[in-house]
C-alpha cells in the first residue's frame, strides 16, 4: 500500500503513475544497471529516459549508461555487443555533501591546520 501511495504522490523517489503510463505508451524498456536504475528509449528513438532506484541522483548512472543516455553511443550496455573500454574506471557515486566527501588539506571541514604557504607564492597586499 505504501508503494502504491508513493507512486501517486512522490515524484522524487522513483516514478509516479503518470510517468509509468507515459513510459508504457511511448517508450520501450532497454535494460537496467547494477544499481537497479531502469532505462527506456522512445519508440521513435529520439529520447532516452531513466527511472532511478531510489532518490533521483544522476551520479548513480554508471559510465556506460551515461554515454548511452547522452547519445554518445547507440549501443546500450545491456546489449550483447557492448564492450566497455579498457580505460573505463569503475563507477564512483558523487559523495559531495556527505560525511564521505573528499576534503583536501586546508579545507575548513578537515582536522588540523592549513599547510603553510611555500616560497612560490606572494600574498597580495594593498598599497
Amino acid at each position: 500500500m505504501k508503494q502504491f501511495l508513493a507512486e501517486i504522490f512522490v515524484w522524487w523517489h522513483g516514478q509516479t503513475w503518470g510517468t509509468r503510463l507515459y513510459l508504457w505508451r511511448f517508450f520501450r524498456y532497454v535494460g537496467s544497471d547494477e544499481f537497479g536504475n531502469r532505462y527506456f528509449e522512445a519508440k521513435a528513438g529520439d529520447k532516452r529516459w531513466v527511472v532511478y532506484n531510489g532518490p533521483a541522483e544522476p551520479s548513480t548512472i554508471p559510465p556506460g549508461w551515461h554515454g548511452w543516455m547522452h547519445h554518445r553511443t547507440d549501443t546500450p550496455p545491456s546489449s550483447e555487443t557492448y564492450a566497455a573500454r579498457a580505460w573505463e574506471k569503475p563507477h564512483l557515486q558523487n559523495l559531495t555533501g556527505t560525511p564521505l566527501a573528499y576534503r583536501p588539506d586546508g579545507s575548513l571541514l578537515t582536522k588540523g591546520q592549513r599547510p603553510r604557504v611555500t616560497g612560490d607564492y606572494d600574498a597580495w597586499s594593498p598599497e
